[in-house]
């Protein structure tokens, strides 16, 4: 587990450092708190911080604050506030403040060690939470919200000139595949094809009953239509067992590429009005939102 220490003591800072070491895991230590918070931002893999409550520039109780609110409901991180005071106004004050438990400086090898495996265990309890609340439960893709914020994490990263293009997908004549075959029949369809989407390793996520969406980043429309071309036809392929035999599966899709002032809202936007003119166009084709459709492959 990789933890963020932040003790202003250089003699303590080392001395439970190497106690967080000894229990097996990484520690990135820091004498103040002005760069705690930027380097927790930018490194999703920190699990744990232990702060003092006696730190500078920002203090121990904000330092807490701003790390809950750093981490919001999607991002598993424990707090754990150190201090020399252990009165139960403090340590009230400090739960209330966003830490999840408090520890007395300098803490006991024993006692530090226990409450760190506490915090593995409760952080793989939340993971496994976290992961089940954005996953799809019939295709095991990411389900809207998990996709949203999987998205905008992706688009936080992306720097001017980077390429990045959306994909919007809709099963062709899903309500005749449902009339015909019925819903168990339909669900083995939307399978069928979020196991086409698996395959590519995008970033793929089924945001309504039929339809899905995908993210390339590093892909221009030129490569992304390569892309997108092999999921139609993967999935025009597909022969899925329905109540009368096997059932047929076509899709549409609509592509966008990234464009300089565009947010996930407008990309997703224009790939789905690209889908709408494949769907007008004859359904089973990609189109893309700069004009015309993809060419095709065989």
């Amino acid at each position: 587990m990789r933890v963020v220490l932040v003790e202003p003591g250089s003699i303590l800072r080392k001395t439970i450092a190497r106690l967080i070491e000894e229990g097996g895991h990484r520690v990135d230590a820091f004498g103040d708190s002005q760069r705690v918070l930027d380097h927790v931002a930018a490194h999703e893999d920190v699990a744990c911080v232990i702060t003092s409550l006696e730190v500078a520039p920002i203090c121990g109780l904000e330092l807490c604050w701003s790390l809950r609110t750093l981490a919001g409901t999607a991002r598993p991180l424990a707090v754990i506030a150190m201090s020399v005071n252990r009165s139960g106004r403090r340590l009230g004050e400090v739960l209330d403040s966003g830490a999840d438990d408090f520890i007395v400086k300098p803490p006991e090898a024993t006692e530090l060690h226990a409450r760190l495996r506490v915090v593995e265990r409760a952080l793989g309890v939340q993971r496994r939470l976290i992961h089940e609340a954005d996953t799809d439960g019939l295709t095991r893709l990411l389900g809207r919200g998990g996709f949203t914020r999987r998205a905008r994490a992706c688009l936080a990263a992306h720097e001017p000139g980077d390429l990045l293009t959306a994909l919007m997908i809709d099963i062709d004549r899903f309500k005749a595949i449902n009339d015909r075959h019925g819903h168990d029949g339909g669900d083995r369809v939307i399978r069928a094809v979020a196991d086409v989407l698996t395959e590519t390793g995008t970033l793929s996520g089924r945001i309504g009953g039929e339809e899905f969406a995908v993210l390339m980043p590093g892909h221009g429309s030129g490569r992304a239509g390569e892309v997108a071309e092999r999921i139609r036809l993967a999935c025009a392929h597909l022969r899925v067992p329905g109540a009368y035999g096997p059932i047929p599966v076509t899709c549409s899709l609509g592509l966008a590429a990234w464009a300089e002032g565009d947010t996930l809202e407008t990309l997703l936007a224009r790939a789905d009005g690209a889908l709408y003119a494949a769907k007008a166009g004859g359904r089973d084709r990609v189109v893309s939102a700069s004009g015309g459709p993809v060419e095709r492959v065989s």
